[in-house]
């Protein structure tokens, strides 16, 4: 059985977001969860509660316990970019792009 949650709108750069997802694809949750902790990034921190959501989502709704699953998949998509503009020299304009990112992560059985 698969079970998911997602975070919309999260302020971040999908790219930096996808090598955090990556690095905890296809392991038990409470592996993931611990490298999550403990990894510098600030996407790191995103994923976890995700993660810690999906994992809730599972124990919740359908009785499985943290110790039977596994991180079936987890994926960063770009969400819209807050496009703002700076002041430069001489009347000119710099566009600022703040990018967003939709994070999910798919908990399964673990396979026996």
């Amino acid at each position: 059985m698969r079970v998911s949650a997602t975070a919309k709108y999260l302020r971040g750069s999908t790219r930096k977001a996808r090598l955090i997802t990556e690095a905890i694809k296809g392991k038990p949750v409470e592996e993931a969860a611990a490298l999550l902790r403990f990894m510098p990034q600030a996407a790191a921190r995103d994923v976890a509660r995700v993660l810690k959501s999906a994992t809730a989502n599972a124990e919740n709704n359908l009785n499985r316990s943290a110790d039977e699953l596994v991180v079936a998949d987890a994926v960063a998509n770009e969400g819209p970019t807050i496009k703002r503009w700076r002041p430069r020299a001489q009347g000119r304009a710099f566009p600022i792009h703040k990018p967003m990112t939709h994070i999910t992560v798919v908990v399964a059985d673990r396979e026996a």
